[in-house]
């Protein structure tokens, strides 16, 4: 596991977004695993480390206490790969479905407008989008 990944996993667990106990065969939604590259659309990858990139599912919720959570993951700096999404536990996957994805750094900040454009960093504006019935995904970002 690369540097930035284990920050990562570590934030998540410091912020609560890997708890203690988890859901069990009860859980409402069906995780599906995923991986993928993220690079601009010439091919090359984005230099950022850690370059966060967190999929907002775009399914209804159940009801108005039981949403799809979103899922978070590291991209490489060597090459843009990404696998072991987490959503509700450790590299769990995503929630079946299409998802908005922005890219942030650790604290869910958007990041230098010199790398990447800011409406990347909004679920309600980012132009990523993608559907785990078509995955391993390749997300390709403008350039600035």
């Amino acid at each position: 596991m690369t540097p930035a990944a284990t920050r990562f996993l570590l934030w998540l667990c410091l912020f609560g977004l890997l708890p203690a106990a988890g859901c069990g065969p009860g859980e409402p939604f069906d995780y599906i695993q995923a991986s993928g590259r993220i690079t601009y659309e010439d091919g090359e990858p984005i230099p950022i480390d850690p370059l966060v990139l967190t999929f907002y599912p775009q399914s209804e919720a159940i009801d108005a206490k039981t949403h799809p959570r979103p899922g978070m993951v590291v991209a490489s700096l060597d090459d843009g790969t990404f696998d072991e999404i987490t959503s509700h536990r450790a590299g769990d996957g995503l929630v079946r479905g299409v998802h908005k994805v922005t890219l942030t750094d650790l604290n869910g900040q958007p990041l230098d407008e010199k790398w990447v454009p800011r409406d990347y960093s909004l679920p309600e504006s980012t132009p990523l989008e993608v559907d785990t019935a078509t995955e391993p995904f390749h997300l390709k970002v403008r350039r600035p």
